[in-house]
């Protein structure tokens, strides 16, 4: 999945990911980061979106995923099993694709946990636990996406972190955008 290129090691290509979740009122953060690893955290309140709502716009991937985050450049390529043991993959073509990161925990309408090491990551000796906690709030959902990664890469671990949760924050715009509007594409700026 495509990052700007500018903010990548050139080891990558240009290629990066990370993920999920929405935009109504949000906090996006990098918790922590050492030597070996870094926690960033995006926290998102829905109101009068109930949690099932959420879960299955969710877990619809390809409506709201940005394809400029993909390797195929084609977000109805991508596609969440959320069952234990399913996958967030990428079809590339026939005999084809990417294995983004596997479900080990699934909790209908509650939580989502996924273990993988995403994009740019992938080729280094790094994991990751991606979890998506739903929680009713407010009259809606309040949705909290942990990443936790860890391992060695190319360069320190800190580094990837501002990197990571930039594009994650970006995810979870899309998908509270199309929970909350029907469209997960940024609105386009007024011409003077």
């Amino acid at each position: 999945m495509r990052l700007s290129v500018s903010r990548l090691p050139a080891a990558t290509g240009g290629l990066g990911v990370a993920w999920l979740l929405f935009a109504a009122a949000s906090h996006a953060e990098v918790i922590g980061t050492g030597p070996n690893g870094f926690n960033i955290r995006q926290i998102v309140e829905a109101p009068n979106v109930a949690p099932p709502v959420l879960w299955a716009a969710m877990t619809d991937v390809s409506k709201w995923w940005d394809p400029e985050h993909t390797y195929s450049g084609d977000s109805r390529n991508m596609t969440l099993d959320p069952v234990v043991r399913g996958c967030l993959c990428e079809k590339l073509g026939l005999y084809a694709g990417i294995e983004h990161a596997t479900v080990v925990y699934a909790l209908p309408a509650k939580i989502l946990r996924l273990q993988g090491a995403l994009g740019p990551l992938q080729e280094f000796a790094v994991t990751g636990s991606l979890t998506f906690q739903i929680e009713a709030a407010a009259g809606g959902s309040k949705l909290t996406v942990t990443y936790s990664v860890s391992g060695f890469t190319d360069r320190p671990m800190p580094d990837w972190a501002p990197i990571v949760d930039e594009v994650l924050q970006g995810q979870v715009q899309r998908l509270g955008r199309l929970v909350t509007t029907g469209n997960p594409a940024p609105p386009k700026a007024d011409k003077p």
